[in-house]
C-alpha cells in the first residue's frame, strides 16, 4: 500500500467509525504530514481520493469536511443481485422461465459486437426477495461466455458468482437506469397491472481487454430498489445524464 492510500484508508475508517462525524473538519495538511511524516503532495493525494469517493468535501482554500455519505459498495454488490440482497439481509431466489441458444438480432448483435446472426445464450429469469418477486432479468451472451450458463442450474443461484468461479474475465460494467411501463410478460410474471412502472437497468459488461460478454435487461417493482449516488463539486462522479 503507498503512503497516501494508507493515509486514505486511516482517514476512510475514522469516518465509518464515527470519530469524524457529517460536517466535521478534517485534520490540516499540516497535521497530517505530521502523523504520517509524509510529503504535502502525498496527503492531497489522499485528500482526492477521498473527495473521488464522495466522502469529504472540496476544500477550495477552507478544510475540507465530512460528507453525509451513501456507503459505496464492490463491484461483486453492484453486479450481482444474489450478492446485494445476502449483504442487505435478504434471501434471493430465481425461477428461471427458459434458457436458450439463439441467433442475435441486430441489436443484440451491436450490443455484443458481434456479427448478426452469430449464436448467443439467452435467459430469462424472475428474481425474488425472501420469496416475493422483485424483478425481471433478461440477460444475453455470447456463446464463448454463453456456454458456462448453458451447463449451470440457473435456478441454484447467482450466475454472475459462477462466471467468477469459471474464470471468466469480467472487469468492468455499465448500468443505464431509466423507467418503463410493465409490459404483459413483466406483469404476469411479477404480478402486477401491465403499465405499472418499472425501473429499467440495463447493463453491458466487459472483460479487461473491453471485449464485451454480457448485455443485460433487468425489470425492477419500483418500490423495491433504489439508486443514491453522491456527488462532490469538482470531482468526476461515475453518474452521468444523459438525453433519451
Amino acid at each position: 500500500m503507498q503512503q497516501y492510500e494508507e493515509i486514505a484508508a486511516h482517514l476512510r475508517s475514522a469516518i465509518r467509525d464515527g470519530n469524524l462525524q457529517p460536517g466535521d473538519p478534517l485534520p490540516s495538511e499540516s497535521e497530517l504530514c505530521r502523523q504520517f511524516d509524509s510529503a504535502r503532495g502525498t496527503v492531497r493525494q489522499a485528500m482526492s481520493l477521498l473527495r473521488t469517493e464522495g466522502m469529504i468535501s472540496s476544500g477550495q482554500g477552507r478544510r475540507s469536511r465530512v460528507l453525509k455519505a451513501v456507503p459505496t459498495q464492490s463491484f461483486d454488490n453492484v453486479f450481482s443481485f444474489s450478492q446485494w440482497c445476502h449483504n442487505s439481509g435478504i434471501t434471493p431466489g430465481q425461477q428461471t422461465q427458459w434458457v436458450t441458444k439463439r441467433p442475435a438480432d441486430s441489436h443484440l448483435a451491436a450490443e455484443l459486437e458481434i456479427p448478426d446472426r452469430s449464436p448467443v445464450v439467452s435467459v430469462l429469469r424472475l428474481r425474488l426477495m425472501d420469496g416475493v418477486p422483485a424483478l425481471v432479468e433478461r440477460l444475453n451472451y455470447p456463446l464463448w461466455t454463453g456456454q458456462h450458463v448453458l451447463t449451470f442450474d440457473t435456478d441454484s443461484g447467482s450466475i454472475y458468482q459462477h462466471f467468477v468461479d469459471s474464470g471468466v474475465d469480467i472487469a468492468t460494467a455499465t448500468r443505464t437506469i431509466d423507467a418503463v411501463a410493465a409490459d404483459a410478460e413483466d406483469a404476469a410474471l411479477l404480478g402486477v397491472a401491465e403499465g405499472t412502472p418499472l425501473l429499467r437497468v440495463r447493463r453491458r459488461a466487459f472483460t479487461t481487454e473491453g471485449q464485451p460478454i454480457e448485455s443485460s435487461d433487468d425489470r425492477y417493482l419500483h418500490n423495491l430498489a433504489s439508486f443514491t449516488i453522491n456527488t462532490t463539486r469538482n470531482s468526476p462522479s461515475g453518474l452521468s445524464m444523459i438525453t433519451g
